[in-house]
């Protein structure tokens, strides 16, 4: 495509002479989500990274006009009035996700590499698609499975030694935002994401109970998951609580491990040989249970049991991602988060919602 935006961006890395070409990347979408991808894009603009944004697109005129003139961007209605324009290496797509598919497909006809929110698509037929055509027009496509860069996510990969059992709570206060698709799209995804890559084992057996309460659609959801390799994981998403949650616990062998997504914490409690042998008498929700009590006790667990911090190199989720993304673009590599991995995960939180939906039927509600 031409390169009509405006001159080449160049910059010389570390005295070396080689020179790298500004990657031109849009934002499709100016809601909440498109916003502070507008903002992250432009702050490694600033800070002299090789990236130029040059548009946003939105049909919405006032939020394309505020963004405009925010960002100094120039605004487009529409995907194709933008690829009109000519010059456009890449994209954020942040629209609702029922407009996933129909934007992927113009945008990967044109020649553009993608970063596409979560979750992918509203089907798999449309998530397919995509998969289809990131290989046919041999794109970078990466999908916006924003916790994998949450630097506590970072750092436990660093400690897995077969993780066996997984306690996870994602509590959100309701807002109005991302009722086009329920608690289980909007917040669990994320977590059936971090799991699933951290297991590394087919899901056996989905066990699941939700209810709608203030939308028409699931507002909090517990699921059950049982791996091929014998891990089971607990999950609890909730978008209509009092609080703000985004924790998660997992134990494997002399090891329990404590994440905090929110405070990008993360701390070990290692266990002896002969303390975890007492400990075989409980179940894996009691020992959840006892890992947090030992937390909330300042650090003063029970014999045999030592608590450490682990070391966290503290960051943004979202820059971390989108460098990642800008990383792949310029290298022509894999993505961190590739449309399989994004396709995986909108599977399984289908299969989540068809089981929530077999509960209702049964019981009634």
């Amino acid at each position: 495509m031409g390169r009509a935006f405006g001159p080449k961006v160049q910059m010389t890395a570390q005295g070396q002479s080689r020179q790298r070409e500004a990657v031109r990347v849009a934002v499709v979408g100016a809601g909440a989500f498109g916003r502070n991808h507008l903002r992250v894009y432009r702050e490694l603009q600033q800070a002299g990274h090789p990236v130029e944004l040059v548009a946003v697109v939105d049909p919405n005129e006032a939020a394309r006009a505020a963004a405009e003139a925010q960002y100094g961007v120039r605004g487009f209605a529409s995907i194709e009035e933008c690829l009109a324009a000519g010059g456009l290496d890449a994209a954020s797509l942040c629209v609702p996700t029922v407009g996933h598919a129909a934007g992927a497909r113009a945008l990967l006809a044109a020649g553009v590499d993608l970063l596409i929110e979560k979750p992918l698509a509203a089907s798999l037929a449309e998530a397919d698609e995509i998969v289809a055509l990131t290989g046919q027009h041999g794109r970078v496509v990466q999908v916006g499975h924003l916790e994998r860069f949450n630097p506590a996510v970072l750092a436990v990969r660093k400690l897995l030694n077969r993780p066996m059992f997984f306690e996870v709570h994602r509590l959100s206060v309701f807002t109005p935002r991302s009722l086009d698709v329920d608690v289980v799209l909007d917040l669990m995804i994320h977590d059936l994401d971090i799991v699933m890559s951290l297991v590394g084992s087919p899901v056996r057996e989905v066990r699941a109970v939700g209810l709608p309460v203030l939308s028409a659609k699931v507002d909090i959801a517990n699921v059950r998951l049982e791996f091929d390799n014998g891990c089971v994981a607990n999950f609890t998403a909730s978008r209509v609580s009092t609080e703000r949650v985004r924790k998660m616990r997992f134990f494997q062998p002399h090891q329990y491990l404590s994440l905090d997504f929110a405070r990008q914490d993360l701390l070990v409690i290692d266990v002896s040989a002969a303390a975890e042998m007492d400990m075989g008498k409980f179940t894996p929700e009691q020992l959840a249970a006892l890992v947090a009590g030992a937390q909330s006790s300042g650090g003063h667990p029970s014999p045999g049991m030592s608590i450490r911090k682990a070391p966290v190199e503290a960051g943004e989720p979202l820059r971390l991602e989108i460098e990642s993304f800008l990383d792949a673009v310029r290298a022509r590599a894999k993505p961190a988060v590739t449309v399989e991995d994004g396709r995986a995960a909108l599977a399984l939180a289908l299969e989540i919602n068809a089981a929530i939906a077999s509960h209702a039927r049964r019981t009634g509600l």
